[in-house]
C-alpha cells in the first residue's frame, strides 16, 4: 500500500526557479543568468508535478505564455517583473480564456477582452500561465465545491487552502510560481495567505485599477493584489503596478525596500467580534508577534475589539445581497448564458438569508456606509491594529463545505473568517504574515491593519518583522 504524503511542493535547486522569489528571479533575468522561457517552462513542469494533488488551476494558456516569454527573451534588457511567471484568479477576464468565477453555472466561453486589473498585472511584466480556482463567485472562505474537486493545501492536502484566492495561494506556497493574483472582498487575499503560509496584502480601496465586478456595488468592498512568499515581492509588485495606474486620491507608495524608522503604537486584540473564543494557536501567534514587535521597539497595548457585533450581521446581510444578485439577476448582471440552476447550495442559502431579512437591509447598508468613518477613529492614537487573521487555523476539507445546512455553514464561516471584513467595508489596508505554525505544521497568519492609504506603514513593518524572524516556507 502506497501512503501519499500530506505535504506537496515542487521546490528544487535543479531548475530555473530554484527557491527564489520574484525579486531574485528578476535580478537574474536582468543579469542574463536565466531566461524568461526557462522560468515559464520550469513553472509548467512544477505545475505538472504537483497539480494532480493540489487541483489549484481553472485553465491554462501554455502556448501564449511561452510566446510572451520568448518575446521578452528576444527583446532582452529586462526590467520590472518582465518574464516572471504567475497566475490570474479566475474571476477576472483574460482574452482567450473563459471566466467562470469558480461556478458550474458559468459557460466555458473564451473572453474577448482583458480586464483592467489583469492588464495592469501584465504591464508589470508578469507572464500569466493561466487561471486559478476560487469558490463560487468568491462567496466563502474555502476553495471547495459541492460537486467538484477542491483546491488542496500544500502544507497538508487534507486541509483547506482558505478562500477565495485559494488556488493562487496553493500554487505560490507549493513553489510553482513566486507570485499570483488574488483579490479580497471579505478577506480573500488574507485568508488563503494565512492558511497557506504566505504574505497577503489587501491594499486600500482603489489602489489598483477598478475591478469591473465591483463597479456596481453599493459599497465597493473589493481590492486586488497578490499573494507572495516574501514581503519584498509584495512591495515590488505594488511599486511596479503604480507605474501603470496611480490613484490620485491615495498617497503614492513608491518602492519600499527598508523598514521604517518610526516606532509604532500598535493596538492588539484577539477576541472575535462575536465574543466567541479564538483558537489558542491563533491567540498564541498574536502574542508572539506582539512580543517581537516590542523587542523591535514598537509600543504594543491590548485594546478592546474596535468593531461592534452588529457589524458581523450587517456584513453577512450585504454578502447575502451579493448572492441574491447572482441567484436572481445572474443572466442580466453576470452572463446571459449563466445557468442559475447549477449554483451552489451555499449561494442559494445566502440569497435566502438576504430575502428573509430584506426589510433590515436599508438599515444595515446605512450602518456599513457609516463604518468607514467609525473605523478611522481607531487610528486616532494608534498606528496599527494587530489581531489574528482567522478564528482558527486552516480546517480540514469539508468543514466549510458548500452543501452544509445553511445555519451550520453560516456559524462556521463567521467564526472562521472573523477578523478580515472590517477593512473591506472601511476601504483600509491590512496584511497577513505567516508568523506561526501549529504543532501539526499548519500555518497560522497574523493580521496587521492600518488607516486608509497607509499601506506603506504595513509594508515597512512587515519588512522589519521578516528580517527579524524569517518566514518558514515549504522548501
Amino acid at each position: 500500500m502506497t501512503i501519499k504524503p500530506t505535504r506537496v511542493h515542487a521546490f528544487n535547486h535543479a531548475d530555473a526557479l530554484g527557491h527564489h522569489d520574484a525579486v531574485a528571479l528578476a535580478g537574474q533575468l536582468q543579469r542574463g543568468e536565466t531566461s524568461a522561457t526557462a522560468l515559464v517552462q520550469a513553472a509548467y513542469q512544477r505545475l505538472e508535478l504537483v497539480n494532480p494533488e493540489l487541483h489549484a488551476t481553472a485553465c491554462l494558456q501554455e502556448e501564449a505564455a511561452l510566446a510572451q516569454a520568448r518575446f521578452y527573451d528576444d527583446v532582452g534588457n529586462f526590467r520590472a517583473f518582465q518574464g516572471i511567471p504567475g497566475f490570474l484568479k479566475d474571476n477576472l477576464d483574460l482574452q482567450g480564456l473563459p471566466t467562470q468565477h469558480g461556478s458550474a453555472a458559468m459557460p466555458d466561453t473564451a473572453r474577448k477582452h482583458t480586464s483592467a486589473v489583469a492588464q495592469q498585472i501584465i504591464d508589470t511584466g508578469v507572464v500569466l500561465l493561466g487561471k486559478t480556482k476560487l469558490p463560487e463567485f468568491g462567496l466563502t472562505a474555502t476553495t471547495e465545491y459541492s460537486k467538484a474537486e477542491p483546491a488542496h493545501n500544500p502544507w497538508n492536502i487534507g486541509h483547506s487552502t482558505g478562500g477565495s484566492s485559494g488556488g493562487s495561494a496553493a500554487l505560490v506556497a507549493a513553489g510553482v510560481v513566486p507570485i499570483a493574483h488574488a483579490n479580497d472582498g471579505g478577506g480573500s487575499i488574507r485568508i488563503p495567505a494565512a492558511c497557506c503560509g504566505l504574505v497577503g496584502l489587501k491594499p486600500s480601496r482603489g489602489r489598483l485599477a477598478m475591478n469591473e465586478m465591483a463597479k456596481s456595488l453599493p459599497i465597493n468592498i473589493v481590492s486586488d493584489g497578490i499573494v507572495s512568499r516574501s514581503v519584498r515581492d509584495t512591495a515590488a509588485f505594488f511599486a511596479l503596478a503604480e507605474e501603470h495606474y496611480k490613484n490620485p486620491t491615495l498617497p503614492p507608495l513608491g518602492h519600499i525596500t527598508t523598514p521604517g524608522r518610526k516606532r509604532l503604537k500598535i493596538g492588539m486584540f484577539t477576541q472575535k467580534i462575536s465574543g466567541d473564543e479564538t483558537d489558542t494557536a491563533c491567540v498564541e501567534a498574536v502574542h508572539k508577534a506582539a512580543a517581537l514587535c516590542e523587542e523591535l521597539g514598537h509600543e504594543v497595548q491590548e485594546i478592546k475589539v474596535p468593531i461592534s457585533a452588529q457589524f458581523a450581521d450587517d456584513f453577512l446581510l450585504y454578502w447575502g445581497m451579493l448572492a441574491a444578485s447572482i441567484s436572481h439577476l445572474g443572466k442580466l448582471a453576470v452572463d446571459r448564458h449563466m445557468d442559475t440552476g447549477k449554483l451552489e447550495p451555499l449561494t442559494h442559502g445566502l440569497a435566502k438569508h438576504f430575502t428573509r431579512n430584506l426589510l433590515k437591509f436599508p438599515f444595515a447598508l446605512r450602518r456599513l456606509y457609516q463604518f468607514e468613518a467609525q473605523y478611522a477613529t481607531a487610528f486616532a492614537d494608534l498606528d496599527v491594529l494587530l489581531s489574528p487573521t482567522l478564528g482558527q487555523p486552516a480546517p480540514p476539507l469539508g468543514y466549510l463545505a458548500l452543501d452544509l445546512p445553511f445555519e451550520q455553514a453560516r456559524e462556521r464561516l463567521v467564526n472562521f473568517a472573523s477578523f478580515t471584513a472590517a477593512q473591506n467595508v472601511a476601504g483600509a489596508p491590512a496584511i497577513s504574515l505567516p508568523m506561526h505554525h501549529t504543532a501539526e505544521g499548519i500555518p497560522v497568519g497574523v493580521h496587521f491593519a492600518a488607516a486608509m492609504g497607509h499601506e506603506f506603514r504595513l509594508i515597512e513593518l512587515a519588512l522589519e518583522i521578516e528580517q527579524a524572524q524569517p518566514f518558514k516556507m515549504l522548501a
